[in-house]
């Protein structure tokens, strides 16, 4: 009888799981760019929405993935969500290949190889280090910046036909800004860490982030000098932002802002930043 009310529960837990992006800092990277990308390219076509599902699709597919993984590789009993996993994976598999069949009548065939080929390594790498419980590696998470923010190269090849120069500018400052906010997230975390005094403090991504904020500096100094004054203010945005958060780490009540409204606050950023640098680009 227990085993049946637990089986009940069980399945009862397994029906209400959804796997959709949970990881909000990761879908605003991926979902700004092709924001940003597809007002640049000042035309429309329909593989667009292709673009987008399909970035959407292998985002929100990673989740099953790892449980199922996990399934097959670690866990030594079936577990309740397995089942819901499979369903959902069959669900974005399915967009994912439709999407692709749009992007492969659309796209130069070299570019939907290469594109196919990124996404592939990039979602196993994913996958393998979500399984091993390395997913808030710093060095994973800026290559994920690297990635997520490469979807404004696959919204221009949509929209135009072809990466325009001005779409990877788009992409190297992007994911310097998201490159900066993350170091700027573990410096926090590290803050906080220190302050219930179970860890001595650690400088390492403090002055990590701090690095990361003097490249902006100098993108932005390099691209006043070359009349880019909307470039160089959009790039001065995050400066400010990140560095005010750097010293707001210094005393303990800054380090009691919840994480949740840390990333509110960077997603506000991230999107003033982004409104800016269209303008420059524009």
């Amino acid at each position: 009888m227990r085993e049946d009310l637990e089986s009940t529960k069980a399945k009862g837990q397994s029906s209400k799981t959804t796997f959709l992006p949970r990881e909000h800092g990761a879908t605003a990277m991926l979902l700004i760019p092709i924001i940003c990308a597809a007002i640049l390219a000042r035309q429309w076509r329909w593989s667009e929405l292709a673009t987008l599902s399909a970035a959407f699709a292998a985002l929100a597919a990673k989740d099953p993935m790892v449980v199922l993984t996990r399934q097959r590789f670690v866990w030594k009993q079936r577990h309740a969500e397995t089942t819901t996993a499979t369903r959902w994976l069959a669900g974005w598999g399915v967009l994912l290949a439709l999407s692709g069949i749009v992007l492969l009548a659309s796209w130069p065939l070299k570019a939907v190889v290469a594109m196919g080929l990124g996404v592939g390594a990039f979602s196993a790498l994913a996958i393998a280090v979500n399984v091993t419980n390395r997913q808030r590696s710093t060095l994973f998470q800026i290559a994920s910046a690297v990635a997520l923010t490469s979807s404004s190269l696959a919204t221009s090849l949509s929209a135009t036909g072809t990466i325009a120069p001005w779409c990877w500018w788009l992409w190297i400052l992007m994911a310097m800004q998201a490159t900066a906010g993350i170091l700027v997230v573990h410096a926090r975390l590290d803050a906080r860490v220190a302050l219930r005094g179970t860890e001595a403090a650690s400088l390492q991504y403090r002055r990590s982030a701090q690095v990361a904020l003097i490249a902006l500096v100098c993108a932005a100094v390099a691209a006043a000098l070359l009349g880019r004054i909307w470039i160089a203010l959009a790039l001065l945005v995050p400066v400010a932002g990140y560095w005010y958060d750097l010293r707001s780490q210094r005393n303990g009540e800054g380090l009691q802002l919840p994480l949740k409204k840390v990333g509110q606050r960077a997603l506000a950023l991230s999107s003033l930043f982004a409104f800016i640098i269209v303008i420059g680009l524009w």
